[in-house]
């Protein structure tokens, strides 16, 4: 199938920012793109999925088991490297999976064969689509149309990192760790406020009205259907740059540091902002910690907090009759335009800083 480079898409930032920092880590919980169509958004999420860098998996493991994480493989697996066996591991490229809207929750979680289990007391499982998701990308559009409960079933299993199967008193339970995207156009229906609270994160996009964008968004698409191959192969320098900066981030992930000063920060910010519960705080301190990985930092600063909120506020804002919520968010830009030149700054004086301490001292002459 071909694939649009996800670096030549032009403009919607916010949503390729959202992407790749779910990319870097999928405990942020997923991210919802709301918009018209024909604005990239399952352009983007298919090209996500192709930019990925590959994995090592279990060659023959059906939900595709880290060789190197004991703790998040499957019983099969964990059973085999308690007898000895070695795992046979081979490179392969990040899933990516469509979730039709028809899908029924046999189809997402997977069955369990109950005749088998009580005759032969063996556990058969049947995968389902959490199963084949679980590394890779999941994609659901039109996720407003879907069924309530197989949605709740495709954020929990997001949040948890794990498909649970009970029938008839069996349980089996497999990994389910994956990047979730959803799409929808709020013209045909709005998603209920308890399963919109569920999406760590939120991207309400447009289309874009400068004409010099518009013209080049033609071009590319012109470009793009004329000639696949030469297309692709004048954006593979960008896509194998960014598809190593998402791997180096992935890796540099658990060293990111905050303190308490962060939390601070955190919690002040969603009180100014009238947000209900506390999901809005964890998810911003995920998405900073993934955003400090992506710009090489092990700390996370002020700028990572406000355009994590930038994200994960928009569905959270309480929507009354007499308050606008665009001009809270517009308040918000404000304090990440003013949060950037401050860091501007500071990177200018601590690069001029480290410039002069490098500088050989000058000898003093002798007396």
């Amino acid at each position: 199938m071909q694939v649009f480079p996800f670096t030549a898409i032009v403009g919607q930032e916010r949503m390729r920012r959202a992407l790749v920092l779910n990319a870097i880590s999928p405990q942020i919980g997923g991210v919802l793109i709301r918009g018209e169509r024909g604005t990239a958004k399952s352009t983007a999420a298919r090209a996500l999925a192709a930019l990925l860098p590959e994995i090592e998996a279990v060659s023959d493991c059906p939900f595709g088991c880290d060789p190197h994480r004991v703790e998040q493989m499957c019983d099969t697996c964990r059973a085999r490297l308690g007898a000895g066996e070695v795992l046979p591991v081979s490179m392969k490229k990040t899933r990516f999976v469509d979730l039709p809207v028809s899908a029924t929750e046999d189809r997402v979680v997977g069955t369990l064969d109950i005749e088998r289990a009580i005759k032969e007391g063996e556990r058969r499982f049947e995968p389902g689509v959490l199963a084949a998701a679980n590394r890779g990308l999941l994609y659901v559009d039109e996720v407003n149309l879907l069924d309530d409960h197989v949605v709740d079933l495709l954020l929990d299993s997001a949040a948890m990192g794990v498909n649970v199967v009970e029938r008839e008193g069996i349980s089996f339970s497999h990994p389910a760790r994956f990047i979730l995207v959803g799409t929808m156009n709020p013209e045909e229906g709005e998603l209920r406020p308890q399963l919109l609270d569920r999406f760590a994160l939120c991207v309400d996009i447009q289309g874009i009205a400068d004409a010099a964008a518009r013209v080049e968004i033609l071009k590319r698409r012109i470009a793009f259907e004329r000639d696949y191959g030469e297309f692709c192969d004048l954006w593979c320098e960008e896509e194998e740059r960014l598809s190593q900066r998402i791997l180096r981030a992935q890796q540099l992930l658990p060293q990111v540091t905050y303190d308490d000063r962060d939390l601070y920060t955190i919690a002040q910010l969603t009180a100014e902002m009238d947000v209900d519960g506390h999901r809005a705080d964890i998810v911003i301190l995920k998405t900073a910690m993934a955003h400090a990985a992506l710009m090489g930092r092990t700390a996370v600063r002020e700028t990572d907090i406000l355009l994590a909120a930038e994200l994960a506020l928009p569905h959270r804002l309480r929507r009354t009759p007499f308050e606008d919520t665009g001009a809270k968010m517009q308040k918000l830009a404000q304090r990440i335009e003013q949060a950037r030149r401050q860091n501007a700054e500071e990177d200018e004086q601590e690069a001029v800083q480290a410039e002069g301490e490098a500088q050989p001292k000058k000898k003093q002459p002798s007396r």
